[in-house]
C-alpha cells in the first residue's frame, strides 16, 4: 500500500472548535480525564469528507495522536474520533495509521 506523505499545518481557530468536540470521545474511549488537550500540529487526508491525525498534549510529558473524521458540510454531523495511540512524545513524528 502506498501512503501519500500528508501535508503538516499549525492548528487554526477552526481546527480548535471543531477539535475540543472530540476531547469526551476520546476520554471515554482512553479512560483518561485529560486536564490539558492541546493540538500541537495536524494532518489531512482528503476521502468522502476530511481525515484529520492530530498530535495532542494530553500533560507536559505526555502526547497522543489522533485520528478523526470530519463528514461532509451537508451531512450535518460533527466529528468523530476514529483511533488513537498513546505513548507518544512531541518529537515523535506524526504518520498516517
Amino acid at each position: 500500500v502506498y501512503v501519500k506523505e500528508i501535508p503538516k499545518y499549525q492548528p487554526t481557530n477552526h481546527l480548535s472548535t471543531f477539535f475540543l468536540q472530540v476531547k469526551p470521545q476520546f476520554e471515554s474511549r482512553a479512560n483518561v480525564n485529560c486536564a490539558d488537550f492541546t493540538a500541537i500540529v495536524y494532518k489531512t487526508q482528503v476521502v468522502a469528507g476530511t481525515m484529520y491525525f492530530i498530535k495532542v498534549q494530553v500533560s507536559n510529558a505526555e502526547y497522543v495522536h489522533i485520528k478523526v473524521f470530519e463528514s461532509l458540510p451537508q451531512e450535518n454531523q460533527g466529528p468523530s474520533l476514529v483511533s488513537f495511540q498513546t505513548g507518544k512524545t512531541r518529537d515523535d513524528p506524526l504518520t498516517y495509521f
